[in-house]
C-alpha cells in the first residue's frame, strides 16, 4: 500500500487537522517510511516467539487500600488561608447565568 496526497487529506480531515501543502508532501514521505518500516517487521519469523504480554518481569508491589485517618479535620483548616470552622473557603469559579 503506498500512501498519497488524498489519503493524507483524508486522514487529515477525519483527525480534524488543517495541513499546508508542504506539511502534506512531507506526511505522504512519513507515513511511507512507516508502512515500509512495517512490511519489513512482517519479514521477521515470529515462529515460536511467544506473545510479550508485561515488558518486565516485575511485579508491582501496592498497599492494602484502607482508609486512615492521617490528619484531623482542625489540622486541615488550621492550614486554609481561609476557612470558617468546618469548611475551606474558596473563590468562587462558577457564575449562573441570568435568566
Amino acid at each position: 500500500m503506498q500512501i498519497d496526497k488524498d489519503t493524507v487529506a483524508k486522514v487529515a480531515h477525519l483527525a480534524r487537522l488543517e495541513v499546508t501543502e508542504q506539511e502534506t508532501t512531507e506526511l505522504v514521505g512519513d507515513m511511507n517510511k512507516i508502512l515500509d518500516f512495517m512490511a519489513k517487521l512482517n519479514e521477521v519469523d515470529t515462529e515460536n516467539v511467544e506473545p510479550l504480554i508485561y515488558m518486565t518481569s516485575d511485579v508491582n508491589v501496592l498497599r492494602e487500600d484502607a482508609v486512615r485517618q492521617e490528619i484531623t479535620h482542625e489540622e486541615a483548616l488550621s492550614n486554609a488561608p481561609e476557612q470558617d470552622g468546618k469548611h475551606f473557603l474558596v473563590a468562587k469559579v462558577i457564575e449562573q447565568k441570568k435568566a
